[in-house]
Order: C-alpha cells, then sequence, then structure tokens
C-alpha cells in the first residue's frame, strides 16, 4: 500500500554533516539534506542540539535560507532547537555539551528565533527549572511547540509546563540517567500525562522492545510519533568517531554510544529505518504505524498533510510489514524501479 509519507521530527545531521557544527557550510547542509529526502524520508525538521551563542548565530541563518529554496519547500518543515534549556546534569544531558546549556531565557530564544528567520517549529526544553513555565508560554506564542526532555521532570513539573502550553515529551525513555528513583522519575512521569505526545526513537538501539510496547500501550498510538534522532554519522559504517566533542563507537547494530559513559549519542538510522524495526515487533496496525510515522508529527508542530511535498513514493508491504522507498531512474533507455528495501516489488 502506498503511503503519504514519513515525517521526521528530529534530524541533527547525516552523512558526515552535524548541523550543530561550527563548521556548517551551506553547500554542504544541501547536500545532506537531499541525501535524507533520498534515503526515505519524506519531510523533516533540521535540528541543532545545544551549542554556544555564536554557533546558533552562524548555523541557524544558513537552514532558515535552505528551507527558502524551491526544492526543500514543503520537505524542511521548519527547525527543532533541542536545548540549550535543558539539565546539565550528567546523564540528563545525554550527549549536550553540560558546559553551552543555559537556564530558561527569553531574550535568548528571541535571539534564536531571529538568526532562523522565524522558522523555529519545535523547541525541546527541561520541564523542572524555574522559568521553564514562562519559557514555554513565550515560545507558544511565538508559534512554536514546545517538548520537554533532557529532564528530572516530576508530575508536578510536567502539570505545569502543560497548562504553560508545552505537547510533548522528546524522545521518551532517552536523556535520562542510567539510574533512576524507582517511582518519582520523568519516565513513569511522562507515560502518565496523556496530555502530552511521545516521541520515541524506534531505531532498535535506543529503547528494548518491550519499552516502546510499554510506551505504545500507555499512551496509546494517538500521542506516539517516531523520530530517528539521526546524527551526522548516520549512513556511515561502523567504526570509531568523533561527533559533539565526544569520542563515540558506531556498532555493526546501528548502536552509536560514548564508550566512557555507555550513553547514546544520537542515532545512526533514518526514519525508514525506524520505522521497519517497529513495524517488525507486529503490535500495530497499518494505519497506527502510519499515523505515528507522518500524521502525528504533523499534528505536533500545527501542520497539515497538505503542507508537505511528496517526494518519492513510500509504500508499506502489509504481508512482509516492510516500509520501502521507491523511486523511478532512467538507464539505457529503460524505466528501472529502485527500492531502499531489499525485497521491495
Amino acid at each position: 500500500m502506498k503511503i503519504p509519507g514519513l515525517v521526521d521530527l528530529q534530524v541533527n545531521g547525516y552523512k558526515g554533516v552535524d548541523f550543530s557544527s561550527g563548521d556548517l557550510r551551506r553547500d554542504d547542509f544541501i547536500l545532506a539534506c537531499r541525501e535524507m529526502l533520498e534515503a526515505g524520508t519524506t519531510a523533516f525538521l533540521p535540528t541543532m542540539v545545544t551549542s554556544p551563542e555564536a554557533v546558533y548565530e552562524h548555523n541557524l541563518p544558513i537552514i532558515a535560507e535552505a528551507m527558502e529554496l524551491a526544492e526543500f519547500r514543503g520537505r524542511l518543515l521548519g527547525v527543532h532547537i533541542e536545548g540549550p534549556f535543558i539539565s546539565a546534569k550528567v546523564g540528563t544531558c545525554g550527549a549536550h555539551n553540560a558546559e553551552w546549556i543555559r537556564p530558561p531565557d527569553i531574550g535568548l530564544l528571541d535571539r534564536l528565533i531571529g538568526w532562523a528567520d522565524g522558522k523555529v517549529k519545535l523547541l525541546t526544553i527541561a520541564a523542572e527549572p524555574a522559568g521553564a513555565e514562562e519559557l514555554a508560554r513565550y515560545a507558544v506564542s511565538r508559534g512554536i511547540a514546545v517538548a520537554l526532555g533532557h529532564q528530572e521532570a516530576q508530575e508536578e513539573d510536567l502539570e505545569r509546563l502543560v497548562r504553560a502550553g508545552a505537547v510533548a515529551i522528546t524522545h521518551l525513555g532517552n536523556g535520562v540517567p542510567a539510574m533512576l528513583p524507582r517511582h518519582n522519575n520523568p519516565v513513569w512521569a511522562g507515560l502518565a500525562e496523556d496530555r502530552l505526545f511521545a516521541t520515541i526513537i524506534t531505531d532498535g538501539n535506543h529503547l528494548p522492545p518491550s519499552i516502546l510496547k510499554t510506551i505504545i500501550r500507555a499512551k496509546g498510538p494517538v500521542l506516539c510519533i517516531v523520530i530517528s534522532d539521526a546524527t551526522s554519522l548516520a549512513g556511515y559504517e561502523p567504526g570509531t568517531y568523533e561527533t559533539l566533542g565526544h569520542k563515540v563507537i558506531l556498532e555493526k547494530n546501528g548502536r552509536l554510544h560514548d564508550p566512557e559513559t555507555g550513553y547514546m549519542c544520537g542515532s545512526s538510522a533514518t526514519m525508514l529505518k525506524c520505522m521497519n524495526h517497529l513495524a517488525s515487533l507486529d503490535i500495530l496496525s497499518a494505519d497506527e504505524l502510519i499515523a505515528m510515522g507522518f500524521h502525528n508529527p504533523l499534528s505536533l508542530i500545527g501542520l497539515a498533510p497538505n503542507d508537505v511535498k511528496p517526494g518519492q513514493a513510500i509504500f508499506f508491504d502489509t504481508e512482509r510489514r516492510v516500509f520501502y522507498a521507491q523511486k523511478r531512474r532512467i538507464k539505457q533507455g529503460l524505466t528501472v524501479r529502485e527500492g531502499t528495501d531489499p525485497g521491495a516489488p
């Protein structure tokens, strides 16, 4: 069956291009976006993680200007800024550099919005710091969806931020310390908050199947959204690399982690791979999968399906439970059908 497409709310980079690098160049950014769109992602939010102000000032205009290109209209849907208003505690901050994390600051957010030419669509902040409510209200007043993540938030913190306009939790089950209190922790609180979408990284490494099932059953497919959290090492071969100032290891199974801390450093997967792993668990109908990979992410950022420009055709094989992208190209006078899945018809 042909599906509307796949929308990814968190792409941090691709094939060697880091959207948060201080050396980001326009041509490299454009090439990485083209490659990501060719890899089966129909539309996405280029994402910047916690960075120094100078890097935001350099990178956000590059991203915003590229979004104006005809080829990216309806494909690059806005900017996701994850941080710098998150928790700086070890484990909670994940792969973000704690030196660059800042307390809630409306003035800084205003500058970020300006550098991005008003194209910020999603902002991830921690719920518990003083000033988080005011920051969320301001972001919402500027048309930005607010998500909560990389935090130690308890139920009362989420309640306050929901009243301030927050609508989601960023990668629920990740961005938390390896050890948590048994009952009062941000994972349980996030599961129980029925007014917040949950974005989840379904690459097969960030969350085991049992946790994915638990999140989906607690929130319901209507409140779950698949994201890739793809980094600059997505699309690379296994090996040892450096990213975000960390030495990282990309394993053969796609797991990308810091060998010193054991914490994940983003994902090496694309949206297509994430959707295929989730489909393989056989816990969701085709319609539920499509909602989590297309309709729900658009709803979170206030867009409709017709705001997305169709790209290459995306299909779901209901018998084999496999998503694949298909395109046509001309080779030696013949029309050849190509699929990203080896078994694609």
